[in-house]
Protein backbone atom coordinates (compact mmCIF):
# COMPACT_ATOMS: atom_id res chain seq x y z
CA UNK A 1 0.00 0.00 0.00
CA UNK A 2 1.62 3.41 -0.97
CA UNK A 3 2.22 6.11 1.42
CA UNK A 4 2.27 9.98 0.96
CA UNK A 5 5.20 12.04 2.25
CA UNK A 6 4.27 15.28 4.29
CA UNK A 7 6.96 17.87 1.91
CA UNK A 8 6.81 20.36 4.77
CA UNK A 9 7.38 17.67 8.10
CA UNK A 10 9.05 14.83 6.41
CA UNK A 11 6.75 12.21 8.06
CA UNK A 12 4.82 9.76 6.39
CA UNK A 13 0.95 8.73 6.78
CA UNK A 14 -0.32 6.04 5.27
CA UNK A 15 -3.71 7.04 3.70
CA UNK A 16 -3.58 10.28 6.82
CA UNK A 17 -4.75 7.90 9.47
CA UNK A 18 -1.77 7.70 11.61
CA UNK A 19 -1.84 11.26 12.08
CA UNK A 20 -5.51 11.50 12.28
CA UNK A 21 -5.31 8.74 15.39
CA UNK A 22 -2.50 10.67 16.77
CA UNK A 23 -4.40 14.23 17.05
CA UNK A 24 -7.67 12.12 18.30
CA UNK A 25 -5.38 10.90 21.60
CA UNK A 26 -3.30 14.15 22.08
CA UNK A 27 -6.95 16.04 21.80
CA UNK A 28 -8.19 13.24 24.28
CA UNK A 29 -4.87 13.37 26.46
CA UNK A 30 -6.20 17.67 26.67
CA UNK A 31 -9.67 17.31 26.92
CA UNK A 32 -11.49 18.57 30.62
CA UNK A 33 -12.29 14.33 31.01
CA UNK A 34 -8.79 13.49 31.49
CA UNK A 35 -7.39 16.61 33.34
CA UNK A 36 -10.12 16.31 36.03
CA UNK A 37 -9.36 12.66 36.23
CA UNK A 38 -7.11 12.69 39.31
CA UNK A 39 -10.28 15.26 41.34
CA UNK A 40 -13.29 12.74 40.00
CA UNK A 41 -12.03 9.49 39.86
CA UNK A 42 -11.53 8.73 43.81
CA UNK A 43 -14.61 9.98 45.23
CA UNK A 44 -16.16 8.44 42.38
CA UNK A 45 -14.77 5.31 43.11
CA UNK A 46 -15.74 5.63 46.78
CA UNK A 47 -19.20 6.33 45.41
CA UNK A 48 -19.67 3.40 43.21
CA UNK A 49 -18.51 0.89 45.91
CA UNK A 50 -19.79 2.26 48.79
CA UNK A 51 -23.85 3.54 47.09
CA UNK A 52 -24.21 1.40 43.83
CA UNK A 53 -21.91 -1.72 45.16
CA UNK A 54 -23.73 -1.76 48.01
CA UNK A 55 -27.60 -1.31 46.35
CA UNK A 56 -26.38 -4.35 43.76
CA UNK A 57 -25.72 -6.12 46.56
CA UNK A 58 -27.97 -5.86 48.45
CA UNK A 59 -30.52 -6.78 45.00
CA UNK A 60 -28.53 -10.06 44.59
CA UNK A 61 -29.32 -11.21 48.34
CA UNK A 62 -32.65 -10.19 48.15
CA UNK A 63 -33.12 -13.05 45.92
CA UNK A 64 -31.47 -15.72 47.76
CA UNK A 65 -33.34 -16.90 51.03
CA UNK A 66 -30.68 -15.71 53.25
CA UNK A 67 -31.44 -15.72 57.03
CA UNK A 68 -28.99 -14.52 59.67
CA UNK A 69 -25.34 -14.43 59.62
CA UNK A 70 -24.07 -17.28 57.67
CA UNK A 71 -22.67 -16.94 54.33
CA UNK A 72 -25.60 -16.28 51.62
CA UNK A 73 -26.19 -19.37 49.55
CA UNK A 74 -25.34 -17.69 45.83
CA UNK A 75 -26.03 -20.62 44.01
CA UNK A 76 -30.12 -20.45 43.65
CA UNK A 77 -31.43 -17.03 42.66
CA UNK A 78 -34.93 -16.71 42.28
CA UNK A 79 -37.63 -13.80 43.22
CA UNK A 80 -39.27 -15.99 46.21
CA UNK A 81 -39.10 -12.97 48.60
CA UNK A 82 -40.62 -10.50 45.92
CA UNK A 83 -43.64 -12.64 45.97
CA UNK A 84 -43.82 -13.13 49.64
CA UNK A 85 -44.01 -9.57 50.22
CA UNK A 86 -46.40 -8.88 47.29
CA UNK A 87 -48.60 -11.53 49.48
CA UNK A 88 -47.80 -10.04 52.65
CA UNK A 89 -50.68 -7.80 54.06
CA UNK A 90 -48.58 -5.82 55.99
CA UNK A 91 -46.23 -4.87 52.98
CA UNK A 92 -49.52 -3.36 51.36
CA UNK A 93 -50.06 -1.39 54.99
CA UNK A 94 -47.19 0.25 54.72
CA UNK A 95 -46.96 0.64 51.19
CA UNK A 96 -50.24 2.63 51.51
CA UNK A 97 -48.88 4.89 54.70
CA UNK A 98 -45.71 5.89 52.50
CA UNK A 99 -47.96 6.91 49.85
CA UNK A 100 -50.29 8.38 51.97
CA UNK A 101 -47.02 10.48 53.97
CA UNK A 102 -45.60 10.97 50.80
CA UNK A 103 -48.38 12.45 49.09
CA UNK A 104 -50.30 14.22 52.23
CA UNK A 105 -46.72 15.57 53.30
CA UNK A 106 -45.56 16.84 49.96
CA UNK A 107 -48.78 18.61 48.62
CA UNK A 108 -49.72 20.85 51.99
CA UNK A 109 -45.89 21.70 51.94
CA UNK A 110 -46.02 22.83 48.27
CA UNK A 111 -49.10 25.01 48.89
CA UNK A 112 -48.13 26.23 51.90
CA UNK A 113 -44.81 27.24 50.52
CA UNK A 114 -45.99 28.68 47.91
CA UNK A 115 -48.79 30.89 49.56
CA UNK A 116 -45.42 32.00 52.25
CA UNK A 117 -43.57 32.93 49.28
CA UNK A 118 -45.72 35.12 47.61
CA UNK A 119 -46.28 37.03 51.11
CA UNK A 120 -43.01 37.50 51.24
CA UNK A 121 -42.62 38.95 47.90
CA UNK A 122 -45.48 41.18 48.26
CA UNK A 123 -43.10 42.60 50.78
CA UNK A 124 -45.40 41.94 53.77
CA UNK A 125 -44.23 43.78 57.35
CA UNK A 126 -41.61 41.62 59.19
CA UNK A 127 -40.26 40.00 56.45
CA UNK A 128 -37.33 38.79 57.76
CA UNK A 129 -38.57 37.40 60.68
CA UNK A 130 -40.97 35.28 58.53
CA UNK A 131 -38.79 33.97 56.80
CA UNK A 132 -36.01 32.75 59.41
CA UNK A 133 -38.95 31.59 61.71
CA UNK A 134 -39.72 29.00 58.94
CA UNK A 135 -36.19 27.88 57.88
CA UNK A 136 -35.20 28.23 61.53
CA UNK A 137 -36.86 23.95 61.08
CA UNK A 138 -34.56 23.36 58.77
CA UNK A 139 -31.95 23.46 60.39
CA UNK A 140 -33.08 20.47 63.09
CA UNK A 141 -32.26 17.38 62.72
CA UNK A 142 -34.84 14.72 62.69
CA UNK A 143 -34.11 13.12 66.09
CA UNK A 144 -34.70 17.44 67.80
CA UNK A 145 -37.74 17.51 65.28
CA UNK A 146 -39.05 14.24 66.87
CA UNK A 147 -38.65 14.59 70.46
CA UNK A 148 -39.52 18.24 70.23
CA UNK A 149 -43.27 17.18 68.69
CA UNK A 150 -43.57 14.58 71.77
CA UNK A 151 -43.76 17.05 73.67
CA UNK A 152 -45.84 19.29 71.71
CA UNK A 153 -48.43 16.45 71.38
CA UNK A 154 -47.95 15.27 74.85
CA UNK A 155 -51.68 14.65 76.28
CA UNK A 156 -51.31 16.42 79.95
CA UNK A 157 -48.87 19.26 79.24
CA UNK A 158 -48.42 19.82 75.41
CA UNK A 159 -48.88 22.91 73.94
CA UNK A 160 -51.12 21.49 70.76
CA UNK A 161 -53.43 20.43 73.31
CA UNK A 162 -53.29 23.71 74.96
CA UNK A 163 -54.37 25.68 71.53
CA UNK A 164 -57.22 23.77 70.91
CA UNK A 165 -58.43 23.63 73.98
CA UNK A 166 -58.71 27.07 73.78
CA UNK A 167 -61.80 26.39 71.77
CA UNK A 168 -63.17 23.72 73.94
CA UNK A 169 -62.00 20.85 72.02
CA UNK A 170 -59.50 18.03 73.20
CA UNK A 171 -57.71 16.88 74.72
CA UNK A 172 -56.58 14.38 71.99
CA UNK A 173 -53.67 11.86 72.85
CA UNK A 174 -52.40 12.18 69.11
CA UNK A 175 -49.42 10.00 69.17
CA UNK A 176 -51.41 7.30 70.85
CA UNK A 177 -54.83 7.25 68.78
CA UNK A 178 -54.26 5.62 65.29
CA UNK A 179 -56.91 7.42 63.73
CA UNK A 180 -54.97 10.45 64.98
CA UNK A 181 -51.12 9.38 64.67
CA UNK A 182 -50.58 9.72 60.71
CA UNK A 183 -52.08 13.23 60.54
CA UNK A 184 -49.93 14.24 63.45
CA UNK A 185 -46.15 12.81 61.98
CA UNK A 186 -47.64 14.38 58.59
CA UNK A 187 -48.01 17.73 60.29
CA UNK A 188 -44.33 17.91 62.13
CA UNK A 189 -42.82 16.98 58.92
CA UNK A 190 -44.98 20.05 57.33
CA UNK A 191 -43.47 22.43 59.63
CA UNK A 192 -39.87 21.21 59.15
CA UNK A 193 -40.05 21.64 55.64
CA UNK A 194 -41.88 24.01 54.47
CA UNK A 195 -39.56 26.80 55.02
CA UNK A 196 -37.74 24.81 52.64
CA UNK A 197 -40.64 24.77 49.37
CA UNK A 198 -41.14 28.36 50.90
CA UNK A 199 -37.22 29.28 49.32
CA UNK A 200 -37.74 27.81 46.48
CA UNK A 201 -40.61 29.23 45.20
CA UNK A 202 -39.13 32.60 46.35
CA UNK A 203 -36.21 32.05 44.28
CA UNK A 204 -38.58 31.82 41.45
CA UNK A 205 -41.35 34.62 41.76
CA UNK A 206 -38.15 36.97 42.09
CA UNK A 207 -36.97 35.90 38.61
CA UNK A 208 -39.76 36.75 37.41
CA UNK A 209 -39.60 40.27 35.66
CA UNK A 210 -41.53 43.28 37.38
CA UNK A 211 -42.86 43.68 34.31
CA UNK A 212 -45.24 41.12 33.97
CA UNK A 213 -46.76 42.29 37.23
CA UNK A 214 -47.26 45.99 36.25
CA UNK A 215 -48.79 44.74 32.62
CA UNK A 216 -51.31 42.58 34.41
CA UNK A 217 -52.13 45.80 36.66
CA UNK A 218 -52.68 47.63 33.19
CA UNK A 219 -55.24 45.65 32.32
CA UNK A 220 -57.08 44.97 34.85
CA UNK A 221 -56.24 41.98 36.53
CA UNK A 222 -56.83 41.69 40.23
CA UNK A 223 -53.88 40.17 42.75
CA UNK A 224 -55.53 36.51 42.43
CA UNK A 225 -55.80 36.46 38.70
CA UNK A 226 -52.31 37.96 38.16
CA UNK A 227 -50.36 35.17 40.07
CA UNK A 228 -52.98 32.18 39.12
CA UNK A 229 -52.79 32.92 35.28
CA UNK A 230 -49.87 34.61 35.29
CA UNK A 231 -47.38 34.69 37.67
CA UNK A 232 -47.81 30.57 39.27
CA UNK A 233 -47.58 28.93 35.58
CA UNK A 234 -43.87 30.05 35.43
CA UNK A 235 -43.24 28.64 38.87
CA UNK A 236 -43.33 25.01 37.03
CA UNK A 237 -39.85 24.14 37.42
CA UNK A 238 -39.52 25.08 40.83
CA UNK A 239 -42.47 23.14 41.40
CA UNK A 240 -41.42 20.30 40.17
CA UNK A 241 -37.54 20.66 41.92
CA UNK A 242 -38.90 21.53 45.35
CA UNK A 243 -42.01 18.29 44.95
CA UNK A 244 -38.97 15.65 43.81
CA UNK A 245 -36.89 16.49 47.05
CA UNK A 246 -39.82 16.99 48.92
CA UNK A 247 -40.96 13.26 47.68
CA UNK A 248 -37.58 11.96 48.74
CA UNK A 249 -37.20 12.69 52.11
CA UNK A 250 -40.35 11.50 52.55
CA UNK A 251 -39.50 8.27 51.86
CA UNK A 252 -36.41 8.87 54.08
CA UNK A 253 -38.86 9.20 57.08
CA UNK A 254 -37.47 6.47 59.07
CA UNK A 255 -35.37 8.67 60.90
CA UNK A 256 -38.19 10.61 62.28
CA UNK A 257 -40.23 8.09 62.94
CA UNK A 258 -37.55 6.00 64.45
CA UNK A 259 -36.71 9.00 66.81
CA UNK A 260 -40.54 9.15 67.90
CA UNK A 261 -41.35 6.06 68.71
CA UNK A 262 -38.61 3.75 68.97
CA UNK A 263 -37.31 1.02 66.61
CA UNK A 264 -39.77 -1.60 67.21
CA UNK A 265 -42.60 0.25 68.32
CA UNK A 266 -43.98 2.24 65.59
CA UNK A 267 -47.69 2.37 65.38
CA UNK A 268 -49.44 0.18 62.95
CA UNK A 269 -50.80 3.51 61.52
CA UNK A 270 -47.04 5.05 60.68
CA UNK A 271 -45.60 2.09 59.92
CA UNK A 272 -44.03 2.65 56.73
CA UNK A 273 -41.33 0.08 54.47
CA UNK A 274 -38.25 1.70 55.74
CA UNK A 275 -39.63 0.80 59.27
CA UNK A 276 -40.47 -2.64 58.04
CA UNK A 277 -37.43 -2.80 56.11
CA UNK A 278 -35.24 -2.14 59.12
CA UNK A 279 -37.12 -4.39 61.91
CA UNK A 280 -37.58 -7.40 59.40
CA UNK A 281 -33.64 -7.11 58.95
CA UNK A 282 -32.67 -6.41 62.65
CA UNK A 283 -35.40 -7.83 64.91
CA UNK A 284 -36.36 -10.57 62.80
CA UNK A 285 -32.75 -11.29 60.68
CA UNK A 286 -34.49 -11.91 57.49
CA UNK A 287 -31.88 -10.55 55.72
CA UNK A 288 -33.82 -11.32 52.33
CA UNK A 289 -36.87 -10.89 52.82
CA UNK A 290 -35.93 -6.78 54.35
CA UNK A 291 -33.32 -6.60 51.14
CA UNK A 292 -36.47 -7.20 48.72
CA UNK A 293 -38.53 -4.46 50.69
CA UNK A 294 -35.61 -2.48 50.50
CA UNK A 295 -35.26 -3.07 46.62
CA UNK A 296 -39.40 -2.37 46.43
CA UNK A 297 -38.80 0.99 48.31
CA UNK A 298 -35.46 1.73 46.44
CA UNK A 299 -37.97 1.47 42.89
CA UNK A 300 -40.15 3.56 44.57
CA UNK A 301 -37.37 5.72 44.71
CA UNK A 302 -36.56 5.94 41.13
CA UNK A 303 -40.66 6.68 40.14
CA UNK A 304 -40.01 10.20 42.19
CA UNK A 305 -36.41 11.11 40.30
CA UNK A 306 -36.68 9.32 37.21
CA UNK A 307 -39.42 11.57 35.66
CA UNK A 308 -37.47 14.51 37.15
CA UNK A 309 -34.12 14.01 35.63
CA UNK A 310 -36.43 13.09 32.18
CA UNK A 311 -37.84 16.17 32.77
CA UNK A 312 -34.95 18.34 33.66
CA UNK A 313 -33.01 16.29 30.59
CA UNK A 314 -35.86 17.63 28.07
CA UNK A 315 -35.17 20.91 29.57
CA UNK A 316 -31.56 21.05 28.78
CA UNK A 317 -30.44 21.25 32.52
CA UNK A 318 -28.87 17.76 32.18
Amino acid sequence: MAGSQDTATGSRTIGGGETDWRTRVETFSKSDFVRSFPYWFVPFSLVGMGVYGGIGWNTVISLTDYEGFDRPDYTNLDFSMYAQALSDPWVYLTAKNTLVLLIAFTTITLVLGLLLSILLDRGIRYKEKIQTIYLLPMALSFVVTAQFWLWMYNVNNGLVNAVVGVFGLGPFNWIGNPDLVLGAVIFALIWQYSGYAMVVFLAGLQAIPDDQFEAAHIDGAGVFKTYWRVIIPQLKSSSVSAAVVLMVFALKAFTFLYAMFGQYRVPKATDILATLMVREAFMLQHWAYAAAIGTILLVMALAVVAPYLWYQYGQGSL
